[in-house]
């Protein structure tokens, strides 16, 4: 470069620090009034290296003996301030003289905006993690009371529309002494009971094809054919119903309190829909409901009492008596059997 480019490059540089220094010594020859702003009266008395503590210079002399250019940024303190300073060095002669030209501009605030940019980045990113975790809880709590079609359809247009399904198979199961039990014991220990023997009750559900509606108190609903039907819909509730019971007799024999339940299943069309307007809940009525809730009280403890038709499409692979006919609540008379646990009762189907 030569000096009329200096000189041309010296007077672009308004607000702009610029210097001029031996290329051997990097002692400075020349430096404007904003450079001597910036660093200081040393700039006069000092080479180089002691105005830019940090500054790489044996990065700066491979670059000027390379391509004659060099780049990088600096920091520097100016009272309580601090500076970042982006620097670039171009070699430069004058006869003989070998000279090194130093353009300085301060980029402080651009790396503050910068620094700002990327915190409010983090931000956004972390607030969308955040949003995302808070969508898939509600998601999972919406999972538990209603089926999943159903939270699709709900999910796509705010309203779920009135089902029929028909037929399906209901078992309807409730504890035996539930009220006894709740005012004598602690009611913390009844929850966390209750919590763990329907967990139990929905993991065993489950590998049937069986979708737990809900559960009221002591009394837990489940069904098999909603919301897709299912040809063994009847099979299904007696073997989950069977493993029930089995799960309780295993747990009595290690807990101090005790549970009994009894169990109706009766098959039949239900209607199933969301009710509610700001406590969602997903439910199903129609006859099949109605008739194992009426069925479980036939039984006695820890046994399962069996709709007529339902007994129909069980007695090849369970072991079900007879009852008798009975008089039910809302129903006419009819046959009532017992279902028995079997060792010919199919394992869970295969997933």
């Amino acid at each position: 470069m030569s000096i009329e480019a200096i000189n041309e490059q010296l007077l672009r540089a308004i607000g702009v620090g610029v210097a001029l220094l031996d290329r051997g010594s990097l002692n400075f020859h020349f430096h404007n009034d904003t450079f001597e702003e910036w660093f200081g009266a040393q700039v006069g008395v000092n080479p180089l290296p002691a105005v830019f503590e940090g500054l790489d210079v044996a990065a700066l002399n491979a670059g000027l003996n390379g391509d004659g250019r060099y780049t990088a940024e600096i920091r520097h303190k100016k009272k309580r301030r601090n500076m970042v300073i982006a620097v670039e060095f171009t070699a430069a002669s004058e006869g003989e003289q070998q000279l090194v030209v130093l353009v300085c501009q301060n980029i402080t605030r651009i790396r503050e905006l910068e620094s700002m940019i990327d915190s409010y980045s983090m931000m956004v990113e972390r607030n969308t993690r955040e949003i995302k975790r808070e969508k898939e809880q509600v998601e999972k709590l919406l999972l538990n009371i209603m089926p999943r079609s159903v939270y699709e359809e709900f999910k796509a247009f705010g309203v779920v529309t009135p089902q029929l399904y028909d037929p399906i198979s209901v078992l309807m199961l409730d504890f035996v002494g539930f009220t006894d039990m709740v005012a004598s014991t602690d009611p913390s220990v009844t929850v966390t009971e209750l919590n763990d023997i329907y967990s139990a009750f929905d993991r065993i559900g489950e590998q049937f094809g069986c979708e737990r509606i809900k559960t009221i108190g002591d009394a837990y609903i489940t069904v098999a054919g909603l919301p897709d039907p299912m040809p063994d819909h009847s099979k299904a509730v007696a073997n989950t119903a069977i493993r029930f019971i089995r799960y309780l007799e295993r747990r009595n024999k290690s807990h101090p309190h005790q549970w009994h339940c009894r169990i109706g299943l009766a098959s039949g069309a239900v209607v199933g829909s969301v009710v509610g307007i700001q406590k969602y809940v997903y439910d199903i009525f129609g006859p099949a409901v109605n008739l194992a809730t009426r069925l479980q009280e036939f039984s006695e403890p820890m046994q399962i009492s069996v709709q007529d038709e339902v007994a129909k499409n069980l007695r090849e692979d369970f072991e079900i008596d007879r009852l008798g006919e009975r008089d039910i609540r809302g129903f006419p008379a009819q046959e009532v059997w017992r279902l028995h646990d079997s060792k010919k009762i199919a394992p869970p189907p295969k997933t």
